[in-house]
């Protein structure tokens, strides 16, 4: 009698076997399988460009064609676009809104694709502005993934350290600004965070989130702020550093009264935000505790809260 055994995933990948595992994976995703998501983070990570971008092509059939959700430790096209240069993808990738994660994640890698890719639709600056890369080392940017699957990431809580801190006597909480969009994206950003704008400067709005009146904290750059309101947003299995940056632009752009990116409006915005951050007691891993005031409009934002350990 003859036994025929099916080849584990790994040892198909290791044998570099990558139709066959392509094919395990448009399978199991039509079945809804819970095993789609580790078979198709061996093919983006390992398979030759040509044959990993045809995760999320339909020529499979329908049901079986990855799309932006598709996951394991991380999404497929962000997995995709930490192992290919975009000149190797650019030629493969259909879908719209995979090619433009993938550019946004080149960018967060440090390609300049300004002028060898398609506009952000929202008008997103397809290389990072110099504040976006001044206090972010590329290594933490985006997660670092492995080849049978998981992946690392640097956590960028907020603040950081208590090195340059010390204690502030936050006064009277400032008077509610009215709903704005900026406030309902700052507030979207995690959600374990809650946000609130006032009428007045940073540590007026920090007093309507901080626990205590008197806290540990200080001033810092935005350079230092921006990593640490990129990751909550993109912090999910199932979403990417790409997602983080464009939902940080969108916030930026609604701060500055803009229903779209201007980014010479955002890059203004940013060298005149005041930035104050203080701790919580009980601060663990993951957390953020920030107020950005905008002189120029006289309005204060705050963001609060901590992940679950």
């Amino acid at each position: 009698m003859i036994v025929h055994e099916e080849r584990s995933p790994g040892a198909l990948a290791a044998e570099g076997r990558w139709p066959e595992l392509l094919l395990r994976f448009r399978r199991a995703r039509a079945a809804g399988a819970g095993s789609a998501g580790a078979l198709g983070h061996l093919v983006a990570y390992g398979a030759p460009p040509e044959l990993a971008a045809r995760l999320f092509d339909g020529d499979g059939g329908p049901g079986t064609a990855a799309d932006t959700a598709d996951h394991d430790a991380g999404p497929l096209w962000e997995v995709l676009a930490t192992r290919h240069p975009w000149r190797r993808l650019a030629p493969l990738l259909e879908p719209p809104q995979v090619r433009r994660l993938v550019t946004h994640t080149r960018a967060l890698l440090g390609e300049n694709l300004a002028h060898d890719a398609e506009p952000d639709e929202e008008g997103v600056p397809l290389r990072l502005q110099v504040w976006e890369a001044a206090g972010w080392d590329e290594p933490g940017r985006v997660r670092e993934y492995l080849p049978g699957g998981g992946a690392r990431l640097a956590v960028q809580a907020l603040p950081a350290l208590r090195e340059g801190l010390g204690p502030v006597r936050l006064p009277e909480p400032g008077p509610p600004a009215p709903a704005l969009a900026a406030t309902r994206l700052l507030d979207g950003l995690a959600p374990w965070a809650r946000a609130v704008c006032v009428r007045g400067q940073a540590p007026d709005a920090a007093a309507r989130l901080a626990s205590e009146r008197q806290v540990t904290g200080g001033w810092l750059p935005f350079t230092a702020v921006y990593p640490a309101l990129v990751q909550p947003a993109a912090a999910p299995a199932d979403r990417g550093a790409a997602q983080g940056r464009l939902a940080v632009w969108r916030l930026l752009a609604a701060m500055t009264g803009e229903r779209r990116v201007v980014a010479a409006e955002v890059d203004a915005l940013v060298a005149r935000l005041r930035c104050f951050t203080w701790s919580e007691p009980d601060d663990e891993l993951s957390y953020l505790h920030l107020a950005l005031e905008d002189p120029a409009t006289g309005l204060a934002w705050a963001v609060s809260g901590g992940a679950e350990v």
